[in-house]
Protein backbone atom coordinates (compact mmCIF):
# COMPACT_ATOMS: atom_id res chain seq x y z
CA UNK A 1 0.00 0.00 0.00
CA UNK A 2 1.06 3.68 -1.21
CA UNK A 3 1.61 6.38 1.08
CA UNK A 4 -1.83 7.91 -0.79
CA UNK A 5 -3.56 4.49 0.12
CA UNK A 6 -2.43 4.72 3.48
CA UNK A 7 -3.94 8.05 4.31
CA UNK A 8 -7.55 7.38 4.95
CA UNK A 9 -6.53 4.08 7.26
CA UNK A 10 -3.81 6.10 9.07
CA UNK A 11 -6.67 8.77 9.58
CA UNK A 12 -9.14 5.96 11.07
CA UNK A 13 -6.36 4.87 13.81
CA UNK A 14 -5.34 8.52 14.47
CA UNK A 15 -9.05 9.01 15.17
CA UNK A 16 -9.36 5.65 17.28
CA UNK A 17 -6.48 6.70 19.42
CA UNK A 18 -7.45 9.92 20.25
CA UNK A 19 -11.09 9.08 21.21
CA UNK A 20 -11.71 8.24 24.83
CA UNK A 21 -8.06 8.92 26.04
CA UNK A 22 -8.95 11.41 28.64
CA UNK A 23 -9.30 9.10 31.23
CA UNK A 24 -5.96 7.12 31.18
CA UNK A 25 -4.35 10.81 30.86
CA UNK A 26 -6.22 11.79 33.59
CA UNK A 27 -4.99 9.02 35.57
CA UNK A 28 -1.46 9.15 34.39
CA UNK A 29 -1.46 12.69 35.58
CA UNK A 30 -2.91 12.18 38.92
CA UNK A 31 -0.18 9.73 39.67
CA UNK A 32 2.41 12.34 38.26
CA UNK A 33 1.05 14.99 40.50
CA UNK A 34 2.37 13.20 43.57
CA UNK A 35 5.50 12.13 42.16
CA UNK A 36 8.82 14.43 41.95
CA UNK A 37 9.84 15.59 38.38
CA UNK A 38 11.91 12.66 36.56
CA UNK A 39 15.47 13.07 36.30
CA UNK A 40 17.81 13.92 33.40
CA UNK A 41 18.90 10.49 33.26
CA UNK A 42 15.20 8.73 33.84
CA UNK A 43 13.60 11.12 30.84
CA UNK A 44 16.66 10.05 28.45
CA UNK A 45 16.18 6.48 29.60
CA UNK A 46 12.36 6.68 28.45
CA UNK A 47 13.28 8.06 25.02
CA UNK A 48 15.65 5.31 24.37
CA UNK A 49 12.54 2.58 25.31
CA UNK A 50 10.74 4.38 22.97
CA UNK A 51 12.99 4.30 20.57
CA UNK A 52 13.93 0.39 20.95
CA UNK A 53 10.62 -0.07 21.08
CA UNK A 54 9.87 1.45 18.02
CA UNK A 55 12.64 -0.31 15.99
CA UNK A 56 11.15 -3.49 17.08
CA UNK A 57 8.02 -2.59 16.15
CA UNK A 58 8.76 -1.52 12.82
CA UNK A 59 10.92 -4.92 11.89
CA UNK A 60 8.09 -6.55 12.42
CA UNK A 61 5.91 -4.07 10.26
CA UNK A 62 8.71 -4.96 7.57
CA UNK A 63 8.07 -8.15 7.94
CA UNK A 64 4.51 -8.21 6.70
CA UNK A 65 3.14 -9.88 10.44
CA UNK A 66 0.79 -6.89 10.79
CA UNK A 67 1.63 -2.88 10.09
CA UNK A 68 0.87 -0.85 6.79
CA UNK A 69 1.94 -3.76 4.57
CA UNK A 70 0.09 -6.59 6.11
CA UNK A 71 -2.05 -8.81 3.56
CA UNK A 72 -5.68 -7.77 5.25
CA UNK A 73 -7.68 -10.27 5.66
CA UNK A 74 -10.63 -10.56 2.94
CA UNK A 75 -13.18 -12.74 5.14
CA UNK A 76 -13.83 -13.49 8.87
CA UNK A 77 -12.23 -16.18 10.64
CA UNK A 78 -13.64 -18.41 13.40
CA UNK A 79 -11.38 -18.26 16.69
CA UNK A 80 -13.58 -19.26 19.42
CA UNK A 81 -13.16 -16.21 20.79
CA UNK A 82 -13.01 -15.81 25.29
CA UNK A 83 -12.61 -13.32 27.58
CA UNK A 84 -8.82 -12.09 27.61
CA UNK A 85 -6.11 -9.91 27.87
CA UNK A 86 -4.54 -7.73 24.72
CA UNK A 87 -1.40 -9.76 23.45
CA UNK A 88 1.00 -9.23 20.65
CA UNK A 89 -0.05 -12.36 19.02
CA UNK A 90 -3.57 -10.58 18.29
CA UNK A 91 -2.49 -7.92 16.60
CA UNK A 92 -0.72 -10.32 13.91
CA UNK A 93 -3.95 -12.87 13.93
CA UNK A 94 -6.36 -12.71 10.17
CA UNK A 95 -9.49 -12.33 12.39
CA UNK A 96 -8.51 -9.05 13.24
CA UNK A 97 -6.54 -7.69 10.34
CA UNK A 98 -10.18 -8.89 8.65
CA UNK A 99 -11.33 -6.10 11.24
CA UNK A 100 -8.53 -3.69 10.72
CA UNK A 101 -9.87 -4.04 6.99
CA UNK A 102 -13.74 -3.82 7.68
CA UNK A 103 -13.37 -0.61 10.11
CA UNK A 104 -10.32 1.13 7.88
CA UNK A 105 -7.69 0.62 10.46
CA UNK A 106 -4.08 -0.66 10.07
CA UNK A 107 -3.21 -3.19 12.29
CA UNK A 108 -0.56 -1.51 14.33
CA UNK A 109 0.40 -2.88 18.23
CA UNK A 110 -1.62 -1.31 19.76
CA UNK A 111 -4.17 -1.63 22.29
CA UNK A 112 -7.07 0.57 21.13
CA UNK A 113 -6.73 -1.12 17.87
CA UNK A 114 -7.64 -4.40 19.65
CA UNK A 115 -10.31 -3.46 21.57
CA UNK A 116 -12.58 -2.22 18.35
CA UNK A 117 -11.33 -5.32 16.91
CA UNK A 118 -12.24 -8.11 19.97
CA UNK A 119 -15.89 -6.40 20.44
CA UNK A 120 -16.26 -7.33 16.84
CA UNK A 121 -15.04 -10.38 16.77
CA UNK A 122 -16.85 -11.44 19.96
CA UNK A 123 -20.04 -10.02 18.39
CA UNK A 124 -19.75 -11.60 14.79
CA UNK A 125 -19.33 -15.53 16.54
CA UNK A 126 -22.03 -14.78 18.37
CA UNK A 127 -24.39 -13.92 15.17
CA UNK A 128 -25.42 -10.34 16.56
CA UNK A 129 -23.93 -8.39 12.90
CA UNK A 130 -27.00 -8.97 11.10
CA UNK A 131 -30.19 -7.12 10.59
CA UNK A 132 -32.57 -8.66 13.35
CA UNK A 133 -30.54 -7.74 16.20
CA UNK A 134 -31.08 -4.25 18.66
CA UNK A 135 -27.81 -2.77 20.09
CA UNK A 136 -27.16 -0.38 23.19
CA UNK A 137 -23.54 0.95 23.31
CA UNK A 138 -22.28 2.35 26.67
CA UNK A 139 -20.28 5.77 26.79
CA UNK A 140 -19.39 5.86 23.03
CA UNK A 141 -17.95 8.70 22.83
CA UNK A 142 -16.82 9.02 19.28
CA UNK A 143 -16.67 5.85 18.77
CA UNK A 144 -16.56 3.58 15.25
CA UNK A 145 -18.91 1.18 16.49
CA UNK A 146 -22.35 2.64 15.93
CA UNK A 147 -21.58 3.39 12.55
CA UNK A 148 -19.96 0.04 11.84
CA UNK A 149 -22.90 -1.66 13.14
CA UNK A 150 -25.60 0.03 11.28
CA UNK A 151 -23.80 -0.85 8.67
CA UNK A 152 -23.95 -4.28 9.13
CA UNK A 153 -28.48 -3.82 9.34
CA UNK A 154 -27.92 -3.25 13.26
CA UNK A 155 -30.52 -0.73 14.90
CA UNK A 156 -28.22 1.41 17.80
CA UNK A 157 -28.73 3.31 20.74
CA UNK A 158 -25.81 4.59 21.14
CA UNK A 159 -25.57 6.58 25.22
CA UNK A 160 -23.09 8.83 27.25
CA UNK A 161 -23.12 11.13 29.56
CA UNK A 162 -25.48 14.62 29.14
CA UNK A 163 -23.97 18.22 28.24
CA UNK A 164 -24.45 19.16 32.02
CA UNK A 165 -21.90 16.04 33.20
CA UNK A 166 -19.57 16.43 30.40
CA UNK A 167 -18.95 19.83 31.57
CA UNK A 168 -18.85 19.07 35.25
CA UNK A 169 -16.43 16.04 34.88
CA UNK A 170 -14.22 18.10 32.09
CA UNK A 171 -15.07 15.29 29.63
CA UNK A 172 -16.71 17.80 26.75
CA UNK A 173 -13.85 20.12 26.33
CA UNK A 174 -11.78 17.27 25.35
CA UNK A 175 -14.10 16.41 22.43
CA UNK A 176 -14.17 12.77 24.30
CA UNK A 177 -17.69 12.54 24.16
CA UNK A 178 -20.72 12.21 22.32
CA UNK A 179 -23.57 14.99 22.74
CA UNK A 180 -25.47 14.44 19.13
CA UNK A 181 -25.34 11.94 16.58
CA UNK A 182 -23.05 13.65 14.10
CA UNK A 183 -20.06 12.89 16.15
CA UNK A 184 -20.93 9.24 15.54
CA UNK A 185 -21.36 9.60 12.32
CA UNK A 186 -18.40 8.00 9.90
CA UNK A 187 -18.78 8.31 6.54
CA UNK A 188 -16.43 5.80 5.54
CA UNK A 189 -18.40 2.87 7.25
CA UNK A 190 -22.05 3.80 6.29
CA UNK A 191 -24.00 5.52 4.09
CA UNK A 192 -25.53 8.53 5.63
CA UNK A 193 -29.63 7.55 4.95
CA UNK A 194 -28.77 3.89 6.94
CA UNK A 195 -26.97 5.37 9.93
CA UNK A 196 -29.95 7.54 9.90
CA UNK A 197 -32.65 5.33 9.88
CA UNK A 198 -30.32 2.39 12.26
CA UNK A 199 -28.51 5.28 14.79
CA UNK A 200 -30.22 7.23 18.24
CA UNK A 201 -28.49 8.74 20.79
CA UNK A 202 -29.81 9.37 24.31
CA UNK A 203 -28.09 10.83 27.21
CA UNK A 204 -26.88 8.09 30.34
CA UNK A 205 -24.97 7.73 33.25
CA UNK A 206 -23.43 4.53 33.65
CA UNK A 207 -23.64 4.48 37.10
CA UNK A 208 -27.28 4.64 36.76
CA UNK A 209 -28.93 3.05 33.75
CA UNK A 210 -31.80 4.20 33.77
CA UNK A 211 -35.34 1.73 33.95
CA UNK A 212 -36.11 2.69 30.36
CA UNK A 213 -32.94 0.77 29.21
CA UNK A 214 -32.84 -2.05 31.35
CA UNK A 215 -35.82 -3.52 29.87
CA UNK A 216 -34.58 -6.85 28.62
CA UNK A 217 -34.99 -5.98 24.70
CA UNK A 218 -31.47 -5.48 23.52
CA UNK A 219 -29.60 -8.53 21.90
CA UNK A 220 -26.29 -7.08 22.60
CA UNK A 221 -24.55 -4.03 24.65
CA UNK A 222 -21.28 -3.21 24.39
CA UNK A 223 -18.72 -0.46 26.16
CA UNK A 224 -15.08 -0.17 25.24
CA UNK A 225 -12.75 1.48 27.98
CA UNK A 226 -15.35 2.48 29.76
CA UNK A 227 -15.84 1.37 33.33
CA UNK A 228 -12.63 1.89 34.83
CA UNK A 229 -13.59 5.48 34.62
CA UNK A 230 -16.82 5.41 37.47
CA UNK A 231 -15.15 6.17 40.29
CA UNK A 232 -14.30 3.04 41.95
CA UNK A 233 -13.32 -0.77 41.61
CA UNK A 234 -17.30 -1.26 42.80
CA UNK A 235 -18.85 1.29 40.52
CA UNK A 236 -17.00 -0.46 38.02
CA UNK A 237 -18.49 -3.79 38.40
CA UNK A 238 -21.69 -2.77 39.09
CA UNK A 239 -22.13 -1.49 35.80
CA UNK A 240 -21.23 -4.80 34.05
CA UNK A 241 -23.35 -6.55 36.82
CA UNK A 242 -26.56 -4.22 35.78
CA UNK A 243 -26.11 -3.88 32.26
CA UNK A 244 -27.24 -7.48 32.07
CA UNK A 245 -30.44 -6.57 32.64
CA UNK A 246 -30.29 -4.29 29.27
CA UNK A 247 -30.14 -8.00 27.40
CA UNK A 248 -32.73 -10.11 26.02
CA UNK A 249 -32.36 -13.89 27.40
CA UNK A 250 -29.14 -15.36 25.46
CA UNK A 251 -28.00 -11.59 24.79
CA UNK A 252 -24.18 -11.35 24.55
CA UNK A 253 -22.12 -8.28 26.30
CA UNK A 254 -18.75 -7.52 25.12
CA UNK A 255 -16.54 -4.33 27.83
CA UNK A 256 -12.91 -3.65 27.49
CA UNK A 257 -11.53 -2.07 30.47
CA UNK A 258 -8.22 -1.33 32.21
CA UNK A 259 -5.96 -3.75 33.81
CA UNK A 260 -2.99 -4.07 36.28
CA UNK A 261 -0.99 -6.99 35.31
CA UNK A 262 0.16 -7.43 38.64
CA UNK A 263 -2.73 -10.00 40.41
CA UNK A 264 -1.28 -9.13 43.48
CA UNK A 265 -0.36 -5.95 45.32
CA UNK A 266 -2.30 -2.61 45.52
CA UNK A 267 -4.20 -1.07 42.38
CA UNK A 268 -5.89 2.21 41.60
CA UNK A 269 -9.04 1.52 42.81
CA UNK A 270 -10.48 4.96 42.90
CA UNK A 271 -10.28 8.14 40.98
CA UNK A 272 -11.12 9.18 37.55
CA UNK A 273 -9.32 5.98 36.44
CA UNK A 274 -9.43 2.38 38.33
CA UNK A 275 -7.53 -0.59 37.60
CA UNK A 276 -8.89 -3.88 37.80
CA UNK A 277 -6.81 -6.99 38.63
CA UNK A 278 -7.41 -10.78 38.16
CA UNK A 279 -9.13 -11.30 41.94
CA UNK A 280 -11.42 -8.34 40.50
CA UNK A 281 -12.66 -10.19 37.15
CA UNK A 282 -12.95 -13.26 39.22
CA UNK A 283 -15.39 -11.87 41.60
CA UNK A 284 -17.45 -10.83 38.88
CA UNK A 285 -17.74 -14.14 37.58
CA UNK A 286 -19.22 -15.20 40.41
CA UNK A 287 -21.63 -12.39 40.80
CA UNK A 288 -22.45 -13.25 37.28
CA UNK A 289 -22.73 -16.67 37.59
CA UNK A 290 -24.93 -16.60 40.77
CA UNK A 291 -27.20 -14.42 38.53
CA UNK A 292 -27.51 -17.30 35.86
CA UNK A 293 -24.84 -15.55 33.45
CA UNK A 294 -22.10 -16.58 32.04
CA UNK A 295 -18.99 -14.89 31.72
CA UNK A 296 -16.91 -16.72 29.10
CA UNK A 297 -13.49 -18.35 30.23
CA UNK A 298 -10.78 -15.32 31.26
CA UNK A 299 -7.40 -16.38 29.45
CA UNK A 300 -5.27 -14.37 32.14
CA UNK A 301 -1.74 -15.56 30.20
CA UNK A 302 0.08 -12.34 29.86
CA UNK A 303 1.45 -13.47 26.01
CA UNK A 304 4.95 -14.75 25.20
CA UNK A 305 5.87 -11.73 22.50
CA UNK A 306 8.62 -9.38 22.98
CA UNK A 307 6.60 -6.67 22.40
CA UNK A 308 3.55 -8.46 25.71
CA UNK A 309 6.83 -7.28 27.94
CA UNK A 310 7.65 -4.15 26.27
CA UNK A 311 5.90 -1.14 28.62
CA UNK A 312 5.22 2.35 26.58
CA UNK A 313 6.33 4.96 29.34
CA UNK A 314 4.33 8.65 29.30
CA UNK A 315 3.83 10.16 27.58
CA UNK A 316 2.08 8.55 25.17
CA UNK A 317 1.98 9.05 21.45
CA UNK A 318 -1.47 10.60 21.30
CA UNK A 319 -0.60 13.11 23.67
CA UNK A 320 2.03 15.00 22.16
CA UNK A 321 4.76 16.44 24.35
CA UNK A 322 8.39 16.16 24.48
CA UNK A 323 9.11 12.14 24.21
CA UNK A 324 6.45 10.57 21.93
CA UNK A 325 7.97 8.50 18.98
CA UNK A 326 6.20 6.76 15.94
CA UNK A 327 5.21 3.70 16.34
CA UNK A 328 6.17 3.09 19.64
CA UNK A 329 3.86 -0.01 20.64
CA UNK A 330 1.80 0.25 22.87
CA UNK A 331 -0.36 -2.92 24.47
CA UNK A 332 1.17 -2.67 27.36
CA UNK A 333 1.70 1.29 29.52
CA UNK A 334 3.21 2.68 32.87
CA UNK A 335 0.79 3.73 35.03
CA UNK A 336 2.79 5.22 38.16
CA UNK A 337 4.20 2.14 39.47
CA UNK A 338 1.60 -0.34 37.72
CA UNK A 339 1.70 -1.86 34.51
CA UNK A 340 -1.66 -2.12 32.54
CA UNK A 341 -2.77 -3.41 29.65
CA UNK A 342 -6.60 -3.69 28.04
CA UNK A 343 -8.71 -6.93 29.07
CA UNK A 344 -12.05 -8.15 26.92
CA UNK A 345 -15.06 -9.48 28.37
CA UNK A 346 -17.39 -11.49 26.34
CA UNK A 347 -20.92 -12.81 28.87
CA UNK A 348 -23.74 -14.20 27.96
CA UNK A 349 -27.26 -13.77 29.49
CA UNK A 350 -28.86 -16.51 31.33
CA UNK A 351 -31.68 -17.60 29.20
Amino acid sequence: MDRQGMAGPLRRVMALLARGRQGVRQGVADIASRATAPSVEARHAAWNTKVLGSAYARQLYASGVAGPGVQLQSFPVQVRLTSGLCRQADIEQPWLHYWCSRLGMLPIYHRKVWEDCFVAQALWEAGMLNNRRRALGFAVGREMLPAFFAAHGVEVLATDLGQQEQTAKGWQQTGQHASELEHLFWPTLVEREVFDQRVTFQPADMRRIPDALADGSRDFVWSVCSFEHLGSIQAGLDFVVRAMDCLRPGGIAVHTTEFNMAAEGPTLDGGSTVLFQRRHIEALGERLAEAGHELLPVDFHPGRGVLDQFVDLPPFSEEGGALPVADTPHLRLAMGEHVATSIGLIIRKAR
